[in-house]
């Protein structure tokens, strides 16, 4: 299965998927979510029970990660900064210079706004909204936000939680590419890629 996936840079704004995006032909796509929750066995509990227990304190802190493979062609890309008039440029882009173009903005810096990756959209199909009704089919970014407004269904006891995606232009994951390899070879004109995502506030 090829999933429709796309990285944006710092300078994205709006809802646009082809300006300041780099789209990608994703082939799988692994989400792992990490529990960090200290835990303590308890002096002294088993004398009673004849069982030992163990204390754990859930503080609501998770690594989430996304890893993507798949393949890198050659890809029409716009940016901002290039224009004629008021109209970003198309520009085909090799895919070498797509390569390049993404391991030179995991290399950079949060100031570089034209190169800095923070933001990864993996749009999947979906059949209920964010107030659990039945709707039509259509695609939503990847999110681990639950449904319902303040302290509402999946959010009860939840005071301000993140917006549930309602369509394909909602906001994705932000965050940072830990890492990003590719592969060039005589017998192939693609370039196949791994990259793994990491969800984060980003500074600066």
């Amino acid at each position: 299965m090829t999933s429709t996936v796309y990285l944006k840079i710092k300078e994205h704004s709006g809802d646009s998927s082809l300006v300041d995006t780099i789209p990608l032909q994703v082939t799988g796509v692994s989400i792992t979510v990490d529990k960090q929750i200290p835990a303590f066995p308890i002096p002294l509990s088993g004398l009673g029970t004849g069982e030992s227990s163990t204390a754990a304190l859930d503080l609501g802190m998770s690594t989430k990660r996304i890893s993507l493979n798949g393949f890198i062609n050659e890809t029409v890309i716009q940016r901002s900064h290039t224009k004629t008039g008021d109209t970003p440029d198309s520009l085909t882009f090799t895919p070498q210079e797509v390569a390049q173009l993404i391991a030179s903005g995991v290399d950079s810096t949060g100031i570089a706004n034209y190169q800095a990756i923070n933001e990864l959209v993996v749009l999947i199909p979906s059949k209920v909204n964010e107030n659990y009704v039945q709707v039509a089919e259509r695609n939503i970014p990847l999110s681990f936000a639950a449904r319902g407004g303040d302290n509402e269904k999946d959010n009860e006891g939840v005071g301000s939680p993140f917006p549930f995606p309602t369509s394909s232009t909602s906001s994705g994951l932000k965050g940072f590419v830990q890492n990003f390899g590719y592969e060039m070879s005589s017998e192939s004109v693609d370039i196949s890629f791994n990259l793994e995502f990491v969800v984060a506030f980003t500074l600066p």
